[in-house]
């Protein structure tokens, strides 16, 4: 699979549902999953979870203006287009240019250049019933280090029992605790004092007692579960 064969199968099948892929990436996906059921199986358990949110969301008829807005719009870029092309047989528009550009490298030559910071990479969890694998929270990471816990649909608690959200990545001697999740409520959960999120973290949801578990780990069912995705 050329680029592909360090890569997570259930990683690569997570972006690719998710449409985060590169359009080169997301091709080479494609021819490979012809030749690879490892990863056509990731595919499809990845599109088993993802798309019944796509029913989450209420259908919105365009307004009746959309197209003329579209239409017009593609009208004005094509006009733009060719005054583009007049600009470009301007001489002194080239000679404008030329002088511009050397004032911008004297300018550069003068001036400290400081390394670009590569963006925080972004992370998304579905956490699904393991049973029915019935998606009923998503987690998504934000740029302060935080992540941001929301439901999709009701969940049924008992009155004697509480929801408390959990973590484990790839070395760890067991998991960590992020504190008790309120049913039909989103909530943000620090992860300043855990180590980076990695890909194919672990996240769970367990009924655990009113004030959460005594033990310092699960002691109650897991009502949902999953796996970080890096997107970028």
């Amino acid at each position: 699979m050329s680029g592909l064969q360090n890569r997570d199968p259930q990683e690569l099948a997570g972006e690719y549902v998710l449409g985060t892929l590169p359009a080169g990436v997301r091709r080479e996906v494609e021819q490979a999953m012809a030749r690879d059921p490892a990863l056509r199986i990731a595919v499809g358990e990845w599109e088993a979870r993802l798309l019944p949110l796509t029913d989450l969301v209420a259908p919105e008829e365009p307004s009746a203006q959309l197209w003329p807005r579209i239409a017009g719009s593609v009208a004005a870029q094509r006009e733009r287009g060719d005054a583009r092309t007049r600009w470009w047989d301007s001489l002194w528009l080239w000679r404008g240019l030329a002088t511009a550009g050397a004032a911008a490298a004297i300018l550069l030559a003068s001036v400290p250049i400081r390394p670009l910071q590569a963006p925080a990479p972004r992370y998304m969890v579905v956490l699904a019933a393991p049973g029915s694998m019935s998606p009923g929270w998503i987690l998504q990471s934000a740029d302060d280090g935080r992540l941001r816990l929301q439901p999709l649909r009701a969940t049924s608690v008992p009155a004697a029992g509480a929801l408390q959200l959990w973590t484990k990545a790839d070395g760890w001697t067991g998991p960590v605790s992020l504190g008790l999740v309120e049913q039909g409520k989103a909530v943000d959960v620090a992860l300043d004092r855990l180590p980076p999120l990695q890909p194919n973290q672990l996240f769970e949801i367990t009924l655990e007692p009113p004030a959460g578990s005594p033990l310092g780990r699960p002691t109650g069912p897991i009502l949902f579960i999953g796996r970080a995705v890096k997107l970028i």
